[in-house]
């Protein structure tokens, strides 16, 4: 009995372990739930957008471009997009572009919270949770 009750402890400190250290099955969820929320009513659930109103992301190379220039889009707008700087937290930014480089084909590298966090200092915003929410959306 005493055998038992170690070995499922055991295998419940494995299952633990190893969902700690793949969080990118959590972080992609996350990031389709963000993405649903915030970027599919013009980029679309399929990120195929609408021609001549709303950019595709899939397959995309400035997606899959320089992170940092996409990050800059989410933190300051560009064209007829709206910034997100005031609504979204460096780890949501962060999670949702992850999200976008990895999917409909796409397949360019994650970024992190920190990542985000250092971009918006060098472009001068003020960290999220700061700023007086805005009206933007």
């Amino acid at each position: 009995m005493k055998e038992g009750l170690i070995k499922a402890a055991m295998l419940i400190v494995a299952a633990l372990a190893a969902a700690a250290s793949s969080p990118s099955r959590a972080q992609e969820m996350d990031g389709k739930a963000l993405f649903l929320k915030n970027c599919a009513a013009c980029h679309q659930a399929s990120g195929k957008g609408i021609p001549g109103a709303f950019p595709a992301l899939a397959g995309n190379s400035f997606v899959q471009g320089k992170s940092s220039e996409v990050a800059s889009v989410l933190l300051k707008g560009r064209g007829g997009m709206p910034d997100f700087s005031d609504s979204l937290s460096d780890r949501d930014i962060a999670t949702v572009l992850t999200f976008v480089r990895s999917n409909w084909g796409n397949k360019a590298d994650g970024l992190k919270a920190d990542d985000v966090s250092a971009l918006r200092a060098t472009l001068g915003l003020d960290p999220f949770g700061n700023s007086v929410m805005s009206n933007k959306h």
